[in-house]
């Protein structure tokens, strides 16, 4: 895998702020090889449904992949005609190294691409970049696999695609319903950063990029789509599974080793709710619960195996004992490292030695259960015995976590005598330029431009103080929506009698 460096972190998520400036807003690639016959028609109806429907200055990049036919003849000619078109050529075969080309060298916030076949309804391209524009969402994409999606497509292409996606689910644990469709869109900002790690540069360039968007936390937006099949698509389908399983293997065994630094893809310190400091709510309460429990399950299991050999050694109460013993040593090192994140030596010989007091309250109660029932059945069967101690053990292991939460593991916050106040968001990202400051070229925040109007600009006759979102006049950091303001009021569809 890639461990080349990158650009760094990424910065707070911000609403992309409507203005005047000359560049694109969005930059749609249509990667082609060897696509003379439906390149036109697709350039031009993409181009005709922007130019009506798309408030924001956009282009059509053509990604030319080493095409041996007429498609690098019929791209300059298109490139020629409609404004808002260029081509790009590549003497190497590849959509995802064609992807990661033309995404690296744009200077649009805003990048997507779709298939040249156009088998996606282009309705659904303003609600793909919506939540990017907004700052809502890190990546987007269309998925043929959500409940509202309308799909018309043969058997045998409908099972490839489930069953592919069920073995990302099931190895990479993916929660993205739509690997494949050729239908993403993605933030500039995300992609300078993501982009280097992503090593495939043929079709599962897709799957790498989305999974590995998806365990550094970053938000993926799902749109429901309404997709046709090509009959006469090109792509070579068992080529291309067996490609994608081999990904998924390489990529699988990068993340169990570790090798990819997925932390340069985090965002900063609060631009995540849960990373806030929210009054009267415990923080990872309910993350701790669950893998205290596991935790517990796998402990109760083992103190049984170990009470069972025990027992066939000694009595029930030194079995007790010596089965409790070790089974808490485990317990207190494993809760220290998968329930409370504690890493690192240091403590850790006085967390096994509070972890011994709770211990001795545990083994108070089990052993006062066993003590009770030898006093109630003289000779107690083995299942008898199990039995009183797994309810002894439910009854410890509640407490066991209080004490573990607030004694053992306490919140450093909170040892250290902090209160807990309800999170005020600080900008942890450069500011833009204010008013009346020329914007940096390459500024990831530079105002969106805006398409110019064929009659007089609402805008005009509305002037307003802009912000950044969520920051109010007074410098205070509040929820907030920007209003994006009407950049072509009187858009119509030429087609539309009304």
């Amino acid at each position: 895998m890639r461990t080349d460096s990158s650009p760094g972190n990424l910065p707070a998520r911000e609403h992309l702020p409507a203005a005047a400036a000359g560049a694109p807003v969005l930059d749609v690639v249509i990667p082609v090889h060897n696509e003379e016959k439906d390149l036109q028609p697709c350039v031009v109806r993409l181009h005709d449904h922007l130019e009506r429907t798309f408030p924001y200055p956009f282009r059509i990049t053509i990604a030319d992949n080493a095409s041996t036919d007429t498609t690098p003849r019929v791209s300059r000619r298109l490139e020629a005609q409609l404004a808002g078109v260029r081509v790009c050529r590549l003497e190497q075969k590849g959509r995802g190294r064609a992807l990661r080309t033309v995404w690296s060298a744009s200077e649009a916030p805003i990048l997507a691409y779709m298939d040249v076949d156009l088998s996606t309804d282009l309705n659904a391209l303003l609600p793909l970049v919506a939540p990017l524009i907004s700052g809502h969402s890190d990546l987007a994409i269309g998925s043929r696999l959500a409940r509202s999606s309308r799909v018309v497509r043969g058997a045998k292409r409908e099972f490839i695609s489930r069953s592919y996606n069920l073995i990302l689910r099931g190895s990479l644990q993916a929660r993205f319903s739509d690997a494949q469709c050729g239908f993403k869109a993605i933030r500039r900002d995300v992609a300078q950063v993501l982009l280097p790690l992503v090593e495939d540069t043929g079709w599962f360039f897709d799957t790498e990029m989305l999974v590995l968007a998806e365990r550094a936390g970053l938000r993926i937006h799902e749109v429901p789509v309404d997709w046709v099949d090509d009959p006469d698509s090109t792509v070579h389908i068992v080529r291309t599974a067996t490609e994608d399983l081999k990904g998924v293997w390489r990529v699988g065994r990068a993340l169990t080793t570790g090798s990819l630094s997925l932390d340069r893809l985090a965002r900063p310190f609060g631009d995540d709710p849960r990373d806030r400091d929210i009054q009267d709510v415990p923080k990872g309460l309910a993350r701790q619960l669950v893998g205290f429990c596991v935790v517990g399950g796998l402990s109760t299991l083992f103190y049984l195996v170990l009470y069972s050999v025990f027992r066939g050694f000694g009595g029930s109460q030194i079995a007790n004992a010596l089965a409790l013993l070790v089974s808490a040593v485990a317990n207190t090192a494993a809760n220290r490292r998968l329930t409370f994140g504690v890493r690192g030596r240091g403590g850790a010989v006085r967390h096994q030695a509070q972890g011994l007091v709770v211990f001795g309250i545990g083994l108070a109660l089990t052993s006062g259960s066993l003590a009770a029932l030898n006093a109630a059945t003289a000779g107690p069967a083995h299942s008898t015995e199990l039995a009183v101690l797994i309810a002894a053990n439910l009854a410890a292991t509640v407490l066991r976590f209080l004490l573990f939460r607030a004694w053992v593991f306490p919140d450093r916050r909170e040892a250290d005598g902090h209160s807990t106040v309800v999170a005020s968001r600080t900008p942890s990202s450069p500011t833009r330029p204010t008013a009346g400051l020329p914007a940096q070229s390459g500024d990831p925040y530079a105002p969106l431009p805006q398409r110019p109007a064929a009659r007089q600009p609402y805008a005009a006759a509305h002037d307003t103080t802009r912000f950044r979102a969520g920051e109010a006049a007074d410098g205070t950091w509040r929820d907030a929506t920007v209003r994006l303001q009407p950049v072509r009021p009187y858009d119509t569809d030429p087609g539309d009698s009304r």
